[in-house]
C-alpha cells in the first residue's frame, strides 16, 4: 500500500509543511553507516540533541505523581471495542488516583487519552517523529514531543507504576518486551504488566509457555511477569494491587536496610576498617 506524504511534520519542537518535510527521520540518520566516516564530527553534536530529550522529558514529567503507560495500536477507531476497552481502562486508572501516559497517537491511544481527560485525570502523551506523521490528539493535557525512540521509551518506564496493553501490533509489542525485559532483568523494579484481550493475548502467551520457556530460553516463572484479563475493571484492579505489593515490598527492603545498618553500628562494624 502507497504511503500519501503527510501535510505536516514534528522535528522535535520544529513544525514543518510542504518542502521542508525530510525524507528520512532523525533516528534513521543517527542509525544509518552513509555517512562513512563523518558520524566523528556530527554525532558529538547529535548527543547534545539527546541530551536536550532527556532534560526536556525529565522536566515536563517529574512532578507527574503516579502514573501507568497504555500501550495498543493506532489503527483502532471510535466504534471498536479496543477503542471502548481504552477509554474504560484510562478512566478506571484515574479513579484509582493514577496518570496515563500513552504515546500520544491515534487509535487505542487516543482512547486512553480520551478516557483520562473526561474523567478529570491528567492526560499525558508521547509523541514520536515518524516518516507518516501520527501527530498529538487532542485529548492530551501534557505532551511531550520526542526524535529518538529510546529517549521516548525511557519516559514510559521511568514515570510509570504500572503497564496495560491493549491489542496493537510491533511497536505495542516492542514496549512490552521491553518491559518484561527489564523486570526480568532486574533493571527495573518488578511492576505490573496486564494484557486486556484474551482472544488476542492468548496465542502469544501460549507460545512463550510451549515454546519459549519449553526450550529453556525463558523460566516458567517469567510467564507469571504478566496478567491477562477482557475486564477493564480487573485490568484496574490488578494494577492497583500490584502496584500496593510492589510499595510493600519496596518499603521492607528499605526497613530491612535500616535494620542492618543500625545492627552495623551497634555491632561497631561500619567504616572501611570494621571500627
Amino acid at each position: 500500500m502507497t504511503e500519501t506524504r503527510p501535510r505536516e511534520h514534528r522535528k522535535g519542537p520544529v513544525q514543518l509543511r510542504g518542502k521542508q518535510i525530510p525524507d528520512t527521520t532523525t533516528d534513521e540518520r543517527l542509525l544509518s553507516d552513509k555517512d562513512g566516516a563523518d558520524w566523528v564530527h556530527s554525532d558529538p553534536w547529535r548527543v547534545l540533541r539527546i541530551q536536550a530529550e532527556f532534560v526536556e522529558g525529565f522536566g515536563a514529567l517529574a512532578e507527574l505523581g503516579p502514573a501507568v503507560s497504555v500501550f495498543g495500536s493506532a489503527r483502532f477507531r471510535p466504534g471498536d471495542r479496543e477503542y471502548e476497552l481504552g477509554e474504560r481502562v484510562a478512566a478506571g486508572l484515574v479513579a484509582a488516583g493514577f496518570a496515563v501516559i500513552t504515546g500520544g497517537g491515534p487509535g487505542v491511544m487516543e482512547a486512553a487519552n480520551k478516557g483520562a481527560h473526561e474523567a478529570g485525570g491528567t492526560s499525558v502523551g508521547l509523541g514520536i517523529e515518524l516518516p507518516f506523521e501520527q501527530g498529538m490528539n487532542s485529548y492530551v493535557d501534557l505532551g511531550v514531543n520526542f526524535r529518538y525512540f529510546f529517549a521516548r521509551k525511557t519516559m514510559f518506564v521511568k514515570y510509570a507504576h504500572a503497564f496495560v496493553v491493549l491489542p496493537g501490533g510491533f511497536g505495542t509489542f516492542d514496549e512490552l518486551f521491553e518491559a518484561l525485559t527489564l523486570v526480568q532483568t532486574r533493571k527495573v523494579r518488578q511492576f505490573p504488566v496486564v494484557l486486556v484481550g484474551t482472544d488476542y493475548w492468548s496465542g502469544l502467551l501460549a507460545w512463550l509457555r510451549d515454546t519459549v520457556a519449553a526450550r529453556g530460553a525463558i523460566s516458567p516463572a517469567d510467564l507469571d511477569l504478566v496478567r491477562l484479563t477482557d475486564d477493564p475493571d480487573e485490568a484496574v484492579r490488578l494494577v492497583v494491587e500490584g502496584v500496593r505489593e510492589m510499595r510493600s515490598s519496596e518499603q521492607a527492603a528499605a526497613e530491612e536496610a535500616a535494620a542492618a545498618e543500625l545492627e552495623d553500628d551497634v555491632t561497631g562494624t561500619t567504616g572501611t576498617n570494621g571500627w
